[in-house]
């Protein structure tokens, strides 16, 4: 806020100090025609042109292009000639453009706020911080599209995933959820064996996905849709997948049809 102030203050006395130079300049040239006024001289009406002098006129008038660049005709560089020469040299009296002059003042302009913002008051980002901003806002778009996408999961869509910390989240589900009718092991209760090769609904992932969504309720079993999410489900699908082949001590006999 403060940076704020100091600024709004210079500019201020900036604009005050250019005030008071253009009064001081006008108080200068009234006061100067109060004690010596100029003469006012009365021109003489000019006479009509002829169609021929007004084209012989035009034709010698610098082009658009010619006034854009401040460019003096070849005919008149005698008139602007300087006394001065080296070695059959002249240099001509041709100044700078103004368009040109205000395009130097303006860039000296421009790089001196540039200084102010980027490095004095530090308002705006360079570029490495800029980078890093954007790389910080796309990790977390990333992660919050991750997040969307994962709860966009279904039957169809849905992967076999044994990495750990997937098969781990759907451990910690299974145990929550599962353990009651299919035990601690997947070695099956109520429910049936989820560790040998015997499947009453499919042993894809796809199958059991679908199996946990909607359940089985004619075999007790109830749907899960709604308690757990579409990333959960897929979790708990893995850990259930991991466990084929474990065959852990006291499973219940085999259920279902033999899947490779």
């Amino acid at each position: 806020m403060m940076d704020i102030v100091i600024v709004v203050f210079i500019i201020a006395a900036l604009v005050l100090l250019g005030v008071s130079v253009v009064l001081l300049n006008t108080f200068k040239t009234l006061s100067k025609e109060l004690l010596n006024p100029t003469r006012i001289e009365v021109k003489e009406p000019e006479r009509r042109m002829e169609y021929a002098e007004w084209a012989a006129l035009k034709a010698g008038k610098p082009g658009i292009w010619s006034k854009l660049l401040g460019l003096k005709p070849i005919e008149e560089e005698k008139d602007i000639m300087l006394e001065h020469e080296f070695d059959g040299i002249a240099e001509l009296d041709n100044p700078t453009p103004a368009w040109f002059m205000w395009l130097f003042y303006a860039s000296i302009f421009f790089a001196g706020a540039y200084l102010l913002n980027y490095h004095v008051f530090n308002w705006g980002k360079l570029q490495d911080e800029e980078y890093v901003a954007e790389m910080e806002a796309a990790k977390v778009a990333k992660e919050t599209y991750l997040a969307k996408a994962a709860n966009l999961i279904d039957e169809n869509s849905v992967k076999e995933n044994l990495d750990g910390s997937v098969v781990s989240a759907g451990k910690a589900i299974f145990n929550t959820n599962c353990v009651a009718c299919h035990g601690d092991k997947g070695q099956g209760i109520v429910g049936p064996n989820l560790t040998d090769d015997f499947w009453i609904h499919g042993g894809k992932i796809n199958n059991v996905f679908k199996t946990i969504k909607y359940g089985v309720p004619e075999k007790g079993m109830i749907s899960w849709e709604k308690t757990l999410t579409p990333k959960q489900i897929s979790e708990v699908s893995n850990y259930i997948i991991s466990l084929k082949g474990t065959n852990p001590p006291g499973a219940k006999e085999p259920q279902g049809q033999k899947e490779s």
